[in-house]
């Protein structure tokens, strides 16, 4: 028995857009909620949000096969890749990539040797059904997908090494690290750092790699679907359940 398709590295390699939503609130119950809301895709993230390893693995247990499941480490270390690997995500996003050389440790964290780093431990993880996946050790690595976030100055000149590198299958760029290191802190739009990011995703449709970006505005979404963009961001559970609960108290109070 081979590992477990990974449909959305198949729906990104075959340049099919995938949309989908952050989630935040670290609540299996909503996730459970929004994975059978359409979306081809759900990020548990533990970057900004109050993620650990135990909830991001009741999430992923609550959400299932209902659609594909995301996670984004805090910060780029192999450990980090490691742990949620063997939690049975085959989809890790990693932050600030801001070098070839830590694009390679990430790549090679997602690998079992002799092509990476990842530990033999599937007989315990649920990853490999703690074991009960025969040939999960030989097939692994042709389904884990890694996602690389470009978020700087620095990220964007290293741009062009990071894509030469096999093993990744997309790069996000995150428009509001690059817009504060740019010197337009919350201001994603300035017509500077919508240039930058639109050179880079040339850049990346250009490589054939994958290409992916998070904005809350749809226009902005259809604008860079038509570029080629297929990991798309376009929402996420606070700004949802926030822009709805003010929008029914104002109403409310009318």
């Amino acid at each position: 028995m081979p590992a477990p398709k990974n449909h959305l590295k198949a729906a990104l390699a075959a340049k099919q857009p995938q949309f989908g939503i952050w989630l935040n609130l670290a609540s299996p119950y909503s996730a459970e909620l929004l994975s059978g809301c359409g979306f081809d895709w759900l990020l548990i993230d533990g970057e900004h949000g109050p993620n650990s390893i135990p909830t991001m693995l009741v999430q992923a247990q609550t959400v299932g096969q209902r659609t594909s499941t995301v996670v984004r480490i805090p910060v780029g270390e192999t450990h980090l890749v490691k742990q949620v690997l063997d939690l049975g995500i085959q989809t890790v996003m990693v932050p600030m990539i801001e070098t070839a050389a830590h694009a390679e440790q990430m790549v090679r964290a997602m690998k079992y040797p002799p092509e990476g780093v990842r530990g033999l431990g599937a007989a315990v993880a649920r990853a490999a059904d703690f074991g009960r996946v025969s040939d999960y050790l030989a097939t692994a690595n042709a389904e884990t997908c890694l996602i690389l976030q470009v978020e700087s100055r620095a990220g964007l000149a290293a741009l062009p090494e990071i894509l030469a590198l096999p093993g990744v299958d997309c790069v996000f760029i995150g428009p509001s690290d690059l817009a504060a290191d740019m010197g337009f802190p919350g201001n994603t739009a300035a017509p500077q750092v919508q240039a930058a990011i639109d050179d880079a995703m040339r850049q990346i449709i250009a490589s054939g790699k994958a290409a992916g970006i998070l904005t809350f505005d749809l226009a902005l979404a259809k604008h860079y679907r038509e570029m080629g963009v297929t990991f798309l961001g376009v929402g996420g559970d606070i700004p949802l359940l926030l822009n709805a609960a003010n929008a029914l108290a104002a109403a409310a109070r009318k």
